[in-house]
């Protein structure tokens, strides 16, 4: 009777998870599952084919596992922990990659918190690790919402650089990327490429000349920091 009872549970979290409602539905998976309708929950989903441990209850906090043709579900009962350590906590058991919603106040919530979870497993570039937070991907999340509009902003920001050679435009971009990861200091960026700060500034003029955008002006840099998730997210990263 345990073991039918937690069959129901799962069937009723899968439902939520789908982001069904019904009068009711929270209530009774959560006497399936034995948690608080209203606790605080986040979802992970893990990409098809990531290698995945057995995960367990760990650290205070309640896992349930739920395995589909298009990936992994996990999905925690957090009580009255901090979200920030979850993706630590994960990569005990899956290296990634993977993502992570924002907490969801119940399970009628599990829906959209499974969604955005998806989002956030898009961020993640190809052969990238690691299981990502929503909350320290959001500019990449819009862009990965909106492929259409990504694909319109690379060709409108980087339509020059599409035209270079493969190896001069990869080079650029990863001046641009290293250049902004840190901090937009010449000198740093030169450190991470093994080249001199000067090398670095003349790249970066250059792709102020090609894409006729300045890295001084805000809503510029706005506009190429998106194209750059756009493109290093597409289907022909550099």
């Amino acid at each position: 009777m345990q073991l039918r009872g937690d069959e129901r549970g799962e069937v009723l979290l899968d439902a939520l998870l789908d982001g069904r409602s019904a009068p009711g539905l929270a209530a009774r998976a959560a006497a399936g599952l034995d948690v608080p309708e209203q606790g605080r929950y986040a979802v992970v989903v893990l990409q098809r084919g990531a290698p995945a441990g057995q995960v367990m209850d760990a650290d205070g906090l309640r896992f349930f596992r739920r395995v589909r043709a298009e990936g992994e579900l996990v999905v925690v009962a957090l009580g009255d922990r901090d979200p920030a350590g979850l993706a630590t906590l994960m990569a005990r058991w899956c290296p990634g990659p993977g993502g992570i919603g924002p907490v969801a106040d119940g399970l009628a919530g599990l829906g959209t918190a499974r969604r955005l979870a998806e989002v956030a497993l898009l961020t993640c570039q190809p052969n990238e690790e690691g299981i990502v937070r929503l909350e320290e991907r959001m500019p990449a999340a819009l862009v990965v919402s909106q492929p259409e509009l990504a694909a319109r902003l690379v060709a409108d920001v980087f339509g020059p650089l599409l035209a270079l050679d493969p190896a001069d435009r990869a080079l650029l971009v990863r001046t641009l990327d290293a250049w902004l990861e840190c901090g937009g200091s010449a000198g740093r960026a030169a450190g991470r490429l093994y080249c001199h700060r000067n090398t670095v500034l003349n790249r970066l003029r250059r792709l102020e000349q090609l894409t006729s955008r300045s890295l001084s002006r805000p809503r510029e840099l706005v506009e190429m920091m998106l194209a750059l998730d756009a493109f290093r997210l597409s289907a022909s990263p550099p």
